[in-house]
């Protein structure tokens, strides 16, 4: 226990190198809590389903008590059991495809799609240079004319009463 949660420690084999080129040390320490799966709290208004966030009865079309604590019983009880088998089931290949999807999806990202903007910022500040250029070449003469064209007209307001 740390600090009232259950904290787990995963160690995983990997290769890492040091300032040596032959020297590798193997292992990265990474806390877990058990208890607060959702630290980053990306699951907060999505998947939160109680049975009251489900099925309501509303003044006057009430079911017998018993009935609402056997439906919620059952409700409560068929969720909790149906998501352990199915995330027991399904969790760690869903877990290896999406560790691997992510994998890819970072290397494409790292190695294809930001040197392809980098390489498009470079040609573009060509070109924004020789825009610019042009632009304060052709355009700022006419509106300095036109700015000192209507530079002395001034504009008075006056309230009727």
């Amino acid at each position: 226990m740390h600090g009232g949660r259950l904290i787990a420690r995963v160690m995983t084999e990997i290769q890492t190198p040091t300032s040596d080129h032959n020297k590798v040390t193997n292992g990265i320490t990474k806390e877990i809590d058990l208890v607060n799966r959702d630290p980053k709290h990306i699951n907060e208004d999505v998947v939160k389903i109680d049975f009251e966030d489900v099925i309501a009865e509303p003044e006057g079309s009430h079911s017998l008590d018993s009935v609402w604590k056997v439906s919620f019983t059952t409700f409560t009880v068929s969720k909790y059991w149906c998501y352990r088998i199915m995330s027991a089931i399904f969790g760690v290949p869903l877990s290896l495809f999406w560790g691997l999807y992510f994998a890819c999806l970072s290397f494409c990202h790292i190695w294809t799609i930001l040197p392809c903007i980098k390489g498009c910022l470079i040609e573009i500040h060509c070109f924004s240079r020789m825009y610019s250029l042009c632009i304060h070449t052709l355009c700022d003469p006419y509106c300095e004319a036109l700015g000192k064209l209507f530079n002395n007209i001034r504009v008075t307001l006056h309230k009727e009463v």
